[in-house]
């Protein structure tokens, strides 16, 4: 058993929610104390633990049972505690022009995969958060690349992880796809 400080139910939920929710509950506890954030999003591990080494709170881990996905993370003290946003951002619309310009770039969808499939942006590469670091290796670090994801929070934390891999023309693209109208293309038939 897991001695934990607080336990956040987020079961049902999906992204971004499991992070909104366990920001407000670390904002409650003290440093050093350990939360608990049951999920059932698959999506939920790359996503809390990317944030929660992104703010700088450590991740511990995950364990599935039956199911619920039950993620462990330690809150930070104030010194260690800095939450950062990859500074390059584009909207929809600038991606829109970019994409009518026919200008050279990747289009990096850090969605799950399931979401791609049900509705995606034309010619974007599905890689998802969870995926990205062992598959690097695939991306040219001289390419210009936008990051879409839903609403802009798994694609600021993979433009962060990219930079941090030494990738110079990097970019978030927000809202993301919660907001995209323009073309859309799916892999499955509804």
């Amino acid at each position: 058993m897991i001695h934990t400080n607080a336990v956040l139910d987020a079961k049902g939920l999906a992204c971004p929610m499991p992070i909104v929710k366990a920001k407000k509950a670390m904002d409650g506890l003290e440093a050093g104390e350990v939360l608990e954030v049951q999920a059932t999003d698959k999506g939920s591990t790359a996503d809390l633990k990317a944030w929660a080494e992104g703010i700088g709170h450590q991740y511990l881990g995950t364990i599935d049972e039956a199911g619920i996905l039950k993620h462990y993370l330690r809150k930070a003290s104030g010194e260690e505690k800095q939450e950062k946003k990859h500074p390059n951002t584009m909207t929809n619309e600038e991606l829109l022009q970019k994409m009518e310009s026919h200008s050279a770039f990747l289009l990096l969808d850090v969605r799950e995969s399931a979401e791609f499939a049900f509705r995606h942006i034309p010619n974007a590469l599905s890689l998802p958060l969870g995926d990205l670091e062992k598959r690097l290796n695939e991306l040219n670090n001289e390419e210009e690349i936008f990051v879409i994801c839903r609403t802009g929070n798994r694609s600021d934390l993979a433009a962060q992880k990219l930079a941090g891999a030494g990738f110079r023309k990097v970019t978030n693209v927000i809202p993301g796809m919660s907001e995209w109208s323009g073309p859309v293309e799916k892999m499955v038939n509804q």
